[in-house]
Order: structure tokens, then C-alpha cells, then sequence
């Protein structure tokens, strides 16, 4: 299975210009093979065209072969994410808005993004913790890097392929890719069913609620402070604004990583599997009153399903994905589903049998079962021919 790790570039201040020149200068390379990629073949650009049109300049500009190739392969990719993006309708139909703004103009790429080093520009020395990197300015030597001892262990094992280069808030850091062996996974003695929600992120089958005050206390001082920055409109607003929003994205992927780790231990510890509901399209599908709204939008609720299902496959721990209708509303002693058994957020009460308890449990139990079925119709061995 591929995995990342990150690590952080600790370079003297010669070879820190070095390297950010190069970055600055590869991105505005990439922005600039973009524009020709547009003018020529709209969003269809392949990497032998670009290839063509666009290589002797590259070289010219001081960008090495594989450089140079990376940087064309790079805009090639980006074409043809956006086309996927659009032709899975996630910029809205034909004639939207958001469409016609990503049709009309080229990717643009940012000074301080991604760009890709493979083993001919980057090599690692994992004894002295150093790289030896490829720039503009030469190949340059003996620039350290700081990491985890995990994750040294990490990159000294399982490393292997390409490796990305990235400035952020100033600082550098390399995103290396690992290829880890996924353990076999075994079979389940149960499931555990994770519900997650706007008031409670996430409450398991268990009846372990991994949200609390808190939390909730934090996303509303957030909230506050970025209105107070948006009714200023003034450059500097701005900028606190973009770092606050870097803040509470850093924020909220440690919650997430925490529940994520949590949860897999258990299950992994107890021999269960692990069943979540399917979200994609939860937005379109539910109403959400006015004032959850902003609440719903803030949070990555994918993001935490991503880290559990491939902490979940790292473990060895079973992973499903069920449908989420009505997990809320049907009671899982007796199977009676309607919304009135729902009257509040909070509580659940069965009309038919009277079952009573929190609403945000009984969606896990639900949640638990319906994966304990769909796992078996999953892995259900196939007919025997006639």
C-alpha cells in the first residue's frame, strides 16, 4: 500500500536560496507550460505535445532533463484531473458558473507548490539525515532534514518512487512516498459503526463519543474571529485570515488523526471490523438548518473516513461502507423506522417498542449492523459453476 511521509528541510541560509529559487522558479515554469498547453489544445493537452512545444525552452531556462519532464508531466496531470473533475459533474453541469471559470483560463500554479523529484535529482543519506538535491543553482549536498524516529524508520524501509518538494509558511519539506506491505486482513468477530455529525463528530456503536465541549467552544471562537477579520477588508485582515484558516486546517486534521487512531486501535484490539456511513453527496442530499449550516461546511468530514480506512488497512482491520439512510430513524431492536422516532438531535425513542437512548448511538449500532450484513454479501465466495 503507498503511504507518505514528511519531513522537514533544515538547510543553511545558501542552501535555502538555492532550493526556494528552484521551487519558485519550477512553478512559474509549470504556470507557463500551462498557458501554452491552453492556447493549443484547450484542456486536452497530453505530455508528448507539451513535450513538443515546450522541452527546448524549458532547457533553456536552466531546467535540467528530468526537471524538465517532471514539469511537463505535472501540467499534463493537473488537464486532466480538471477534465475527471468535470466530467463527474463536481464543478456543476454544462453552463455553470464554477465550470465556465475553470474552462475559460489555464491552471495556474502557485510559487510555493509541489514539485516532484525523482532518485536521479534527490538521494537520501538516512545514517547523517541528509539529502543531495538537484537546483537551478547546481547540485547541492549535505542538506538536512528533521523527522520522527518513526518515521526515519519509515523512509530507511519502505521508500520508494518520487518525492515532492514543498514551501510552506516559509519553511520546506519534502513529502517522500513509501510502499508498505498491508498485512492480511482478518476476519471479523463484529463491527464497530461509526456515526458522524455536525454536533458530535463522531460517536461509535460502543457509545464512545469522540467529541466534546471543547472542541465545539474552539470551532466558535474560529468562527468569530475570522467575522471580526472579514468586516475589516483590509490587506493585513487578509493575510491573518489565509493564516488562521491554515491554523484550523492543522487543527482539525489532529482531531481527526486522533479519533482515527482511536477508533482502528479498538477495532483492532477487540477483532472487529470497522463499518462507516457512505457520505458522498451529503451536502445535496440533506437539509441543514441555518444555523448548522456553517458548522457543516467547516469541518472535513471525508478526510476523517480517509485516515480510518487507511489506518484501518495498514492494521489489518476490515473497512465497509454502508448506505446511511435512516440510521437515525430506525430502531434497532425492532426495526421500526420513522422520523418520529427521532422528535429531537439528540434523542432517539422507538414508537413501536419504546428502545430510548442517545440518536447519534443508536446511527452507530445501525450503522454496525448494516455492515456486519454487507460485509459477508462482500466477501461472499463466488457460485460454483453448472
Amino acid at each position: 500500500m503507498k503511504l507518505v511521509v514528511q519531513v522537514k528541510l533544515t538547510p543553511d541560509a545558501v542552501q535555502a536560496a538555492a532550493v526556494e529559487r528552484t521551487v519558485h522558479a519550477a512553478n512559474e515554469a509549470a504556470t507557463w507550460v500551462s498557458a501554452i498547453s491552453f492556447e493549443h489544445f484547450r484542456l486536452r493537452g497530453t505530455v508528448r505535445e507539451l513535450r513538443t512545444l515546450c522541452y527546448g525552452e524549458l532547457k533553456a531556462r536552466g531546467f535540467g532533463a528530468q526537471a524538465a519532464q517532471h514539469i511537463i508531466k505535472r501540467v499534463a496531470d493537473a488537464y486532466a484531473t480538471l477534465r475527471a473533475t468535470i466530467k463527474a459533474g463536481n464543478l456543476g453541469p454544462e453552463g455553470s458558473k464554477r465550470r465556465r471559470k475553470a474552462e475559460s483560463k489555464p491552471i495556474t500554479f502557485r510559487p510555493d507548490a509541489a514539485h516532484t523529484y525523482d532518485d536521479r535529482c534527490l538521494s537520501w543519506n538516512y545514517d547523517a539525515q541528509t539529502v543531495s538535491i538537484w537546483t537551478l543553482a547546481g547540485r547541492i549536498k549535505n542538506v538536512r532534514f528533521a523527522c520522527s524516529p518513526a518515521a526515519l524508520k519509515q523512509l530507511t524501509t519502505h521508500r520508494k518512487g518520487e518525492s515532492d518538494l514543498i514551501q510552506r509558511d516559509g519553511r520546506l519539506f519534502l513529502i517522500a512516498t513509501l510502499d508498505v506491505p498491508a498485512p492480511e486482513v482478518f476476519a471479523p468477530k463484529g463491527f464497530i459503526g461509526l456515526d458522524r455529525g455536525i454536533t458530535n463528530l463522531a460517536t461509535t456503536s460502543d457509545g464512545d463519543n469522540h467529541t466534546g465541549r471543547r472542541l465545539g467552544r474552539y470551532r466558535r471562537w474560529q468562527a468569530r474571529k475570522k467575522a471580526e477579520l472579514q468586516a475589516k477588508q483590509t490587506r493585513s485582515a487578509k493575510q491573518l485570515l489565509k493564516k488562521r484558516a491554515r491554523r484550523e486546517a492543522r487543527h482539525a486534521t489532529h482531531i481527526n488523526h486522533t479519533i482515527s487512531k482511536t477508533v482502528v486501535a479498538v477495532a483492532q484490539r477487540t477483532e472487529r471490523g470497522i463499518a462507516l456511513e457512505e457520505l458522498r453527496g451529503i451536502r445535496e442530499r440533506v437539509t441543514v438548518p441555518r444555523d448548522q449550516r456553517a458548522r457543516l461546511s467547516s469541518w472535513p468530514f471525508h478526510q476523517l473516513g480517509a485516515f480510518i480506512a487507511y489506518k484501518a488497512k495498514r492494521a489489518g482491520v476490515p473497512f465497509i461502507e454502508v448506505d446511511p439512510a435512516h440510521t437515525s430513524q430506525r430502531c434497532p431492536r425492532c426495526g421500526h423506522t420513522e422520523r418520529a422516532n427521532r422528535p429531537t438531535r439528540d434523542h432517539f425513542h422507538c414508537r413501536r417498542c419504546g428502545l430510548a437512548g442517545p440518536a447519534d448511538h443508536v446511527a452507530g449500532v445501525n450503522i454496525a449492523k448494516r455492515g456486519a450484513t454487507a460485509w459477508v454479501f462482500v466477501n461472499m465466495p463466488d457460485p460454483a459453476p453448472a
